[in-house]
């Protein structure tokens, strides 16, 4: 994850040159504001090592608590990933995983009772390219498409 004083991604999509290195499998990368307004579509973008869950979501939930404090729910759709556990205990602390079909292309964040945030999920097996475009284009400001369309667009969709 980049840090804190990493600039945002420019408004043409690009990543900065440090960040453009540093994704790999097992990268989130966040735009998240503190505002009473949620009309972003996506709030950041993850790309994940494998479909463990069990494996994966401890660093993620670690990272984001960083930046957001404790996080309490994730919702994920079980077809998109190995056996979902109904919670994990991630840094003594438990987090309740739901199972939704939002798609294995979003990951639902919540932080407390309401707060919820969408993370594009970048399939283990993109490329590295095709994973920094998908991951630049939900982390754009003005990004209004869905995440199963970047992932079309970029050509990370999930494979068949």
């Amino acid at each position: 994850m980049p840090s804190s004083d990493t600039p945002p991604p420019p408004a043409t999509g690009r990543l900065p040159s440090a960040v453009h290195q540093a994704v790999k499998p097992g990268t989130a990368l966040l735009r998240l504001e503190t505002t009473e307004a949620r009309d972003r579509v996506l709030d950041a973008a993850w790309w994940p090592r494998s479909r463990d869950i069990a494996a994966e979501l401890p660093a993620l939930v670690s990272a984001l608590t960083a930046y957001l404090g404790p996080i309490t729910r994730v919702g994920l759709d079980a077809a998109a990933w190995d056996p979902l556990p109904v919670r994990l205990i991630i840094d003594d602390r438990v987090v309740h995983i739901d199972s939704f079909p939002v798609g294995d292309d979003t990951v639902l964040i919540t932080r407390g009772d309401r707060d919820h945030f969408s993370l594009l999920v970048v399939p283990p097996h993109a490329t590295p390219e095709a994973a920094r475009a998908a991951m630049a284009q939900a982390l754009r400001a003005d990004n209004v498409t869905q995440a199963e369309q970047i992932l079309i667009d970029t050509g990370t969709a999930t494979r068949t």
